[in-house]
């Protein structure tokens, strides 16, 4: 029984350290495509993405039940608003990417993913009425510290890493609250965006400013290609969650935002100040409390805290 147990938390800190290894080269996929308007991108990745799950769920005989499913969320008005939103929030979230990446500011979308653990928490004290510990108050007024000195070093709010961070937390807060399965989740909402992303791409095709073409050249296949890229490491994320403890997936999280900072400092040549650095320090920093806080080590030493001050 151990062997067997053993067994599935290697496979699924193989599946989730994939996901985030794809995640973190995710930016040089979306350098290729840097000639193509980032409306564009969105669309296309929004379209093959929806091919791509429908394939899927074909291949591995699920395709029964995600109808059935659908069918159930359709019959309930506010479900199917829920899942709605969600979508339009992911879709923000990858726009905002997109354009970022493209724009030269892979350094504010690492910052961003490195921040959202910290506003997942605020989303969940606010929203949802849960507890914030002390370790996790420090941890997020280290993270606030860190992002209020980008914006007195530079005379401006990092607008692109809050975003991100923002509409990412709110994405992970209503399928929380919606409780749909992953792929399932995932394919309803790339369908119901689809119902906008196929008449734009149409548009664009009409009026001759579409950067998609029927031929075999690199920048279709890429384009084709934006839905494996999206819909592959988070088929291995899901996978990996159901075998892992939170608190080990919340370790691992951190490795896609590491190798996005490299590639924008080290490969693209984004500027990397010592003002990045303070800010960087103090949100990682604040990203080790968080992740200790959920140790029980740290429990305990809050609660002799708690008793001592008591």
């Amino acid at each position: 029984m151990k062997i067997l147990k053993s067994n599935q938390s290697a496979l699924g800190v193989g599946y989730v350290t994939g996901a985030y290894l794809l995640w973190g080269i995710l930016p040089v996929y979306w350098k290729l495509l840097q000639n193509v308007p980032p409306v564009q991108i969105l669309a296309h990745r929004i379209v093959w993405a929806f091919g791509f799950l429908l394939a899927l769920l074909l291949v591995t005989g699920k395709f029964v039940a995600f109808c059935n499913e659908a069918v159930q969320i359709a019959r309930q008005p506010r479900k199917m608003a829920t899942v709605f939103v969600v979508a339009v929030i992911l879709n923000l979230n990858w726009l905002t990417y997109i354009w970022a990446v493209n724009n030269d500011h892979i350094v504010q979308t690492s910052l961003g993913y490195y921040i959202n653990p910290l506003v997942s928490i605020m989303l969940g004290v606010v929203i949802l009425k849960e507890r914030l510990s002390m370790w996790q108050l420090i941890a997020f007024l280290l993270a606030a510290a860190g992002v209020l000195n980008l914006t007195v070093q530079y005379g401006a709010f990092p607008w692109v890493a809050m975003v991100l961070a923002v509409t990412f937390g709110l994405y992970g807060l209503f399928k929380k609250m919606v409780n749909i399965g992953s792929i399932t989740g995932l394919t309803l909402e790339t369908l119901l965006t689809c119902t906008f992303a196929m008449p734009y791409l149409a548009y664009v095709i009409h009026t001759g400013s579409s950067s998609f073409g029927f031929s075999l050249a690199p920048v279709n296949l890429l384009l084709m290609g934006a839905g494996a890229v999206t819909a592959i490491p988070l088929v291995l994320f899901a996978a990996g969650t159901k075998r892992l403890p939170l608190v080990t997936v919340g370790f691992l999280q951190y490795i896609s935002p590491t190798m996005t900072l490299l590639l924008g400092v080290m490969v693209y040549h984004e500027p990397f100040t010592r003002g990045h650095l303070l800010s960087f320090g103090l949100i990682w920093v604040g990203l080790l409390l968080f992740s200790l806080s959920q140790t029980r080590v740290f429990e305990s030493l809050e609660d002799k805290i708690t008793q001592f001050s008591g």
